[in-house]
């Protein structure tokens, strides 16, 4: 199965800007589904962005119009750029694939959004 591994989190003001990368075993091309989740403290675990192999995109309410799902295929990479963040996007970022009918999880990213 796919390995996923995030990086990019940390400690960012509101207002600013944070890029998440999510490094997979194998193109994001050739997974079904692949996207961001998040969980914030006492939350349960929501959907932020998803792409699909052909890559359709798909955001939560909370996303529209601030984050962007993008990937490099040659690089086995999937990113979530987040512009104009909030305290309230503070949570472990989790990348995420549905891939020949598993899902699979990487380790998660801290996001901290406070002055």
């Amino acid at each position: 199965q796919v390995q996923l591994e995030e990086s990019g989190g940390g400690l960012v003001q509101p207002g600013e800007s944070l890029r998440l990368s999510c490094a997979a075993s194998r193109s994001p091309s050739n997974i079904n589904i692949m996207g961001w989740y998040r969980q914030a403290p006492g939350q349960q675990r929501e959907m932020v962005a998803l792409i699909s192999n052909v890559g359709s995109k798909e955001y939560s309410d909370a996303a529209k119009g601030r984050f962007t799902i993008s990937r490099n295929n040659a690089r086995n990479t999937l990113f979530l750029q987040m512009n104009s963040l909030k305290p309230e996007d503070t949570a472990v970022y989790y990348c995420y694939a549905w891939d020949r009918g598993l899902t699979v999880w990487g380790q998660g990213t801290l996001v901290t959004v406070s002055s």
